[in-house]
């Protein structure tokens, strides 16, 4: 395959909608394409996977992954968001850029090495729902592959990143706290108001301290983001309901951050999910050193992506850039995508020489 095959490829998948949980059609047709590219392709769900012609369970394992789904495309769109349009070197299309283009890259560097015997396992995965982090993407694949019984050892994630290695994202967590007061008559002074207790706790957790700190991504960051309480101007309200978001580091578990916040608030604290976890790499990692090797920056990225659902080391590094992501009139440039297949296939040789 050749990066004009791949520059197809993607036009062929913008005009299929494939937005996150609606994504069967485009995974039919990717199902379709790999076959036809001789590859022995498999399915669960609308993710389509499949693992190079020398696999051996004895040497590690490199996953490749992207993900198929996009978001809504943005009322503000003057194109037609599944009409792919050429504009000299731009195409448009919704899912262009995020991340239709590290998705054909990705596939034609894997089909190009498909019978090649390297001294570890690649596998591609195309997923489905990451846009939404859905329970049939991401969350569905790590059980299966485990159940498979295939060790997947590092991940090679297929994000616009404009080729420079992202080898942090922060996790999230957001808190529902309830602050439990008394109603009663403000005239009277009676009561116990709950707005007051939930000012303390938000005091408390806007000068809260943690111990440790992440060498990659610092100090985790907390921000009370919502408030409501109360139902009419004359009675003190006896709950107070305020929202927190917080972006946790590797320096402990989501679970650790939530139990030290149910200790230590008054408010009732409940976490909407804990699986959006921080993800970090070290630079010493092949998976960075082979980036490094061939001129790619690091970097700690303010976006997440699948790497969160990851319990094994993963580099986001892909075609395009973040900034067009969930835009209207989503573009990527035809010559990112030619570059961005030269490189995977450059970057999984040079990883080569170095595991």
């Amino acid at each position: 395959m050749t990066a004009q095959d791949a520059i197809s490829l993607l036009e062929q998948m913008i005009a299929i909608p494939s937005v996150s949980r609606s994504e069967e059609q485009v995974a039919n047709f990717l199902y379709g394409y790999l076959q036809k590219q001789g590859v022995d392709v498999h399915r669960h769900y609308n993710n389509i996977w499949a693992m190079g012609n020398h696999y051996d369970p004895s040497r590690k394992t490199l996953l490749l992954n992207s993900h198929i789904d996009t978001v809504k495309p943005s009322a503000a769109y003057t194109n037609n968001p599944y009409l792919p349009v050429n504009d000299d070197d731009r195409l448009y299309g919704l899912g262009s850029n995020d991340a239709g283009a590290s998705v054909v890259s990705l596939l034609t560097a894997f089909c190009n090495l498909y019978d090649v015997e390297l001294p570890f396992n690649i596998i591609l995965l195309l997923g489905a729902e990451e846009e939404v982090m859905g329970e049939h993407g991401m969350r569905a694949m790590v059980p299966f592959f485990q159940e498979q019984n295939i060790a997947i050892d590092m991940a090679l994630v297929g994000e616009p990143t404009g080729l420079d290695a992202a080898v942090g994202e922060r996790g999230l967590v957001v808190l529902d706290c309830v602050a439990n007061g008394i109603q009663g008559h403000a005239a009277r002074n009676e009561g116990i108001n709950a707005i007051y207790k939930a000012l303390e706790d938000i005091e408390t957790i806007r000068h809260y301290h943690f111990d440790r700190t992440s060498s990659l991504l610092g100090d985790i960051k907390m921000t009370t983001t919502m408030i409501e309480a109360g139902m009419q101007h004359n009675v003190v309200p006896d709950k107070c309901h305020f929202v927190v978001d917080i972006r946790t580091t590797d320096a402990y578990t989501n679970e650790e951050v939530v139990a030290m916040l149910q200790t230590d608030l008054q408010s009732d604290v409940t976490p909407r999910s804990m699986r959006i976890r921080a993800s970090a790499i070290s630079e010493t990692h092949p998976l960075v050193q082979a980036a490094i090797v061939l001129g790619r920056k690091t970097y700690v990225s303010p976006t997440t992506s699948d790497m969160a659902l990851m319990p094994f080391p993963s580099l986001k590094l892909g075609v395009g850039q973040s900034f067009r992501s969930h835009s209207a009139n989503e573009y990527v440039l035809k010559s990112e995508i030619a570059e961005g297949v030269d490189f995977y296939n450059q970057y999984i040789n040079k990883l080569s020489d170095i595991i």
